[in-house]
This record gives C-alpha cells, sequence and structure tokens, in this order.
C-alpha cells in the first residue's frame, strides 16, 4: 500500500476530527439453505456523516467509509464466523448506498436463532452497536417489548429493514464523495 501525503493528511484529520458515519436505514435480506447456512445481503441507504460544529468532515467520513469499512474489516468484525463475499458502493436515487454480502454456515453467525427445527426463526433487533428501530419486515414483529422478529419456520427467504438516523440539517449526505471518487 502507497501511503501519500493526501492518504497522511486524511488520517489526521479523522484523528483530529471527530466523525461520525451514519445510514438513514439499514435492508436485511436473508436467504436459507437447508443445512440452516445461506447469504446474508445487507443494503445500507442513504450513507451520511453527522456534521461537526467546528469542521465540514465529509471527506474524512468517506476516507473512513473506504478504509475501515469497503476495503477495511470493520464489517467483517461483526461476522467473525461467517465470511464476508463482497463490499461495494453505488449510487441509487440520488442517494449513497452500500451492499454487504455475507455467506454464513450457521445461524447464529448472522444474528438468526432457532430453538429447534418446529420453531419459527427469530431475530433481535437493537443487540448490535448501532440503534435500530423496525421499519417493516416480511415476517412479524413482536413490538416494542419484544423487539424480536419472527418468520415462520417453513419460509427460506427473509426481509428486514431497520432506522438508523433521519436526515436532518446535522447531516450531509456522502454521494458527492463518492462521485469525486468514482
Amino acid at each position: 500500500m502507497k501511503i501519500t501525503k493526501h492518504s497522511i493528511l486524511f488520517i489526521i484529520i479523522a484523528l483530529v476530527v471527530s466523525s461520525c458515519l451514519t445510514v438513514e436505514k439499514k435492508e436485511y435480506k436473508f436467504e436459507l439453505k437447508d443445512n440452516h447456512s445461506g447469504t446474508l445481503t445487507i443494503t445500507y441507504v442513504n450513507i451520511m456523516s453527522m456534521k461537526n460544529d467546528t469542521a465540514d468532515v465529509t471527506s474524512a467520513d468517506f476516507e473512513e467509509l473506504l478504509s475501515s469499512y469497503i476495503n477495511g474489516t470493520e464489517i467483517d468484525k461483526n461476522y467473525q464466523s461467517a465470511i464476508v463475499r463482497s463490499k461495494r458502493l453505488y449510487e441509487h436515487n440520488e442517494q449513497l448506498y452500500g451492499e454487504v454480502i455475507i455467506d454464513f454456515t450457521n445461524l447464529k453467525s448472522v444474528g438468526l436463532y432457532q430453538y429447534d427445527n418446529k420453531c419459527p426463526y427469530m431475530y433481535s433487533i437493537g443487540t448490535g452497536v448501532e440503534s435500530e428501530t423496525f421499519l417493516g419486515t416480511s415476517g412479524e414483529f413482536g413490538g416494542d417489548y419484544m423487539p424480536v422478529v419472527f418468520w415462520p419456520k417453513t419460509e427460506n427467504i427473509f426481509t428486514l429493514v431497520t432506522h438508523i438516523t433521519t436526515p436532518d440539517e446535522t447531516c450531509s449526505s456522502l454521494l458527492d464523495e463518492y462521485k469525486k471518487w468514482k
């Protein structure tokens, strides 16, 4: 890896300026095989930077997105028992999206649970680092007191959409940074 003055500047900015990457929502698609292995596709909708009161941190946040998430191992850390097959950024609906495809050999490696083969599949919302709230699913949501999504044991494709951040004046889209980089 070649280190340039440009990359050193971004590293310094990232250390000095508090940055914060966020997304508007996340879309999960679980596709199961017969033996409880399968593929999880996570779509990150509207990737944004939370503004700092004193400085524009969109460039530093985009650099962090590339170095830590797309080219780095931050996503892999959340799915240590699975294999992150691909990661990509793309433009959609005038917003920056991200997509991660993960192959897994057991349900627990991607946060799914099934007590036994007679029970529904389950996924608990809000157990991760990010604060996610329920938006929609192809299954049944247990509600605020039981933030678990249930899917029938007969299904093999599950979808879930969660909310992370509502875009407002404190958020800046990273789409322009992506267009410069692309």
